[in-house]
């Protein structure tokens, strides 16, 4: 049985999404939920399923990324975990600490790589005049939203859509995908999954 962490920064709904779907003949079992903001909607959510939490404030730590990622390691050893899933995490982690984790970590991207990397992901689709958009789950290495991508969703950019409306629908195949290529992944399968 795989144990997998989850690092959140919001009110983790893709965090959600994932907790739920380790139970039964699932091979993976969440043992942590850690947010790097103390008033993180998800902890409480966590906390609800009966998934241990913690908090590592970035703030404390201006400046000092390494001391701040010490800590995070820190948490996370203790939960030891196999996996580790970033879901909604604004942080940007350094080479270093993407390092350690390199072959075991995830992050779900809301555009279809290796398109839009970074942030306004929505609006750049949008401002392009793309006829469609979705969502990418990838292996987290140190080159920002550019490791191997393991499943992606795509949906059509509809006539009048706005970044908020594209963004639900986009969420919504987020919440199909990422468990879907954390199960694979947790089977040892890194083969990409594709959904519609």
């Amino acid at each position: 049985m795989k144990r997998v962490a989850i690092l959140i920064s919001g009110g983790g709904s893709n965090m959600v999404t994932l907790v739920d779907s380790m139970t039964g003949d699932h091979p993976a079992r969440p043992v942590l939920v850690l947010s790097n903001n103390p008033d993180a909607g998800g902890l409480e959510k966590a906390e609800a399923r009966g998934v241990p939490t913690a908090v590592v404030d970035h703030r404390p730590f201006r400046g000092d990324r390494a001391a701040f990622e010490a800590e995070l390691t820190a948490r996370l050893e203790e939960a030891a975990p196999d996996i580790l899933c970033l879901a909604g995490f604004m942080r940007v982690l350094t080479e270093d600490f993407v390092t350690r984790w390199q072959g075991r970590m995830l992050n779900i991207h809301p555009s279809l790589l290796p398109k839009y990397r970074g942030l306004h992901t929505h609006a750049r689709a949008l401002e392009a005049g793309d006829a469609e958009h979705g969502c990418s789950v990838h292996e987290v290495t140190p080159e920002l939203d550019g490791g191997p991508i393991l499943g992606q969703a795509r949906v059509p950019v509809a006539p009048g859509d706005t970044p908020d409306t594209l963004a639900t629908r986009v969420l919504e195949m987020e919440h199909r995908l990422y468990p879907a290529v954390l199960r694979r992944f947790a089977e040892g399968d890194r083969r990409p999954v594709e959904l519609p």
